[in-house]
C-alpha cells in the first residue's frame, strides 16, 4: 500500500501532466484521490500553479470537506470531488480539466456520442453534459453526479471535463480520451457527421475493458 507522501507525489505529477498535455492553463483544473485508507481525500490546493506546486501543498480533507492536513485552501471544486466519491464507491481518483475541444462541446451543450473505441472502453458510452451551475457550488456537484451516472467521464456545461477511474492514471487517461474524441467529433461533423457505435458494441467493449484490459494493467502496475 502506498503512503500518503507517495500519493501526494503522484497527484503533483498528474497536475504537472495537465499542463504538459495542454489540458489546463495556469492554475485551473484540479486533481484528487482517495487516500490509501479510503477514509480521506488528497486534493490539489486552490490557486497554485502546477509548475510551482510542492508535494506538501497537496491537501488532505475528510468527506465533510474539513481539512485534515495542510495549510492551504483546498481546490474550490472540492464539493464536486466529494460528491462523486460519495456517489461512486468504485471511483478512486478524479481529474478535472479545461481542454479546448471538449470544452467546445461543453459550451455548445453537445454530448460526445460513442464514436471512438478507446473512449467507449474506458468511459462506458456517451459523454453527457451536466447542466450548468456556478463553479464550486453544491448545485454543480449534484448536476455532475447525475450526468456522470456510472460512466468515467462527464462534460460540465460551459466549463470543462471530469475524468475518473480506479487510479490517477486512469482518470487522466479518461480526460485525454474525451479531448481526443471531442476533436474527432467536431472534425467528423464537418465531413457530414459521425457514425455512432451500436449499444451492443459499446457494452461489449466496456465489459472487455473492465474484465480484462484493466486487470492486466493492474497486474503490470503492481509488478
Amino acid at each position: 500500500m502506498k503512503t500518503i507522501g507517495q500519493l501526494k507525489k503522484e497527484i503533483l505529477v498528474t497536475g504537472q501532466n495537465l499542463l504538459e498535455k495542454n489540458l489546463v492553463a495556469g492554475t485551473w483544473g484540479n486533481v484528487s484521490s482517495r487516500t490509501p485508507c479510503g477514509q480521506m481525500i488528497a486534493i490539489t490546493p486552490s490557486g497554485r500553479n502546477y509548475r510551482d506546486m510542492q508535494t506538501d501543498d497537496i491537501m488532505v480533507v475528510d468527506y465533510q470537506e474539513r481539512v485534515v492536513e495542510g495549510i492551504l485552501k483546498p481546490s474550490s471544486e472540492l464539493p464536486l470531488h466529494t460528491a462523486i466519491y460519495q456517489a461512486r464507491s468504485d471511483v478512486q481518483a478524479i481529474v478535472h480539466t479545461h481542454s479546448i475541444f471538449a470544452s467546445s462541446c461543453a459550451v455548445a451543450r453537445r454530448a460526445i456520442p460513442p464514436i471512438i473505441e478507446d473512449l467507449v472502453q474506458l468511459a462506458g458510452g456517451e459523454i453527457e453534459v451536466a447542466r450548468y451551475a456556478l463553479p464550486g457550488t453544491k448545485e454543480l456537484a449534484a448536476n455532475a453526479v447525475l450526468a456522470l451516472g456510472n460512466k468515467n467521464a462527464v462534460l460540465l456545461a460551459n466549463h470543462g471535463v471530469i475524468g475518473c477511474g480506479k487510479s490517477l492514471h486512469e482518470a487522466l487517461t479518461a480526460c485525454e480520451l474525451v479531448e481526443k474524441a471531442a476533436q474527432i467529433f467536431i472534425y467528423a461533423n464537418q465531413l457530414g457527421g459521425a457514425v455512432v457505435l451500436s449499444q451492443a458494441d459499446v457494452d461489449s467493449m466496456h465489459a472487455f475493458y473492465l474484465e480484462q484490459y484493466r486487470k492486466r494493467q493492474e497486474v503490470v502496475a503492481n509488478e
